[in-house]
């Protein structure tokens, strides 16, 4: 007997994969800590949220920066990273990167108690 070799199906009868938009999420906010790594930061880790719908990815990103610095630099960086990062980990398209500053930590502040500085 002979064997009968496998049908090769065309790519669109295949399925197709799904990433989790939790995973999205968590390649967004390492992508953050990236763009951020290139300047000393206090502060936690970013976090990221994302809405995946087919292969568009929505993200807002939620940092925690040092002050003075080049707030508006920092977010452009963080922008350009997450859309970087998940288009090429995810094969997603990022129209939308949201930054969002939560907390600014002041230079005078550091090693202090949490207090604000007016």
């Amino acid at each position: 007997m002979s064997a009968v070799p496998p049908r090769r199906v065309p790519a669109a009868e295949r399925g197709s994969t799904t990433i989790a938009d939790r995973v999205v999420a968590k390649i967004a906010a390492r992508a953050a800590r990236e763009a951020l790594d290139a300047v000393p930061q206090g502060g936690a880790a970013p976090s990221a949220m994302v809405v995946v719908h087919h292969d568009i990815a929505r993200v807002r990103v939620s940092l925690e920066l040092d002050y003075p610095s080049d707030i508006g630099g920092q977010c452009a960086a963080v922008r350009g990273r997450v859309t970087e990062r998940v288009n090429d980990l995810a094969g997603m398209t990022v129209p939308e990167v949201a930054v969002q500053v939560e907390r600014l930590h002041s230079a005078h502040s550091r090693g202090t108690a949490k207090e604000r500085i007016r």
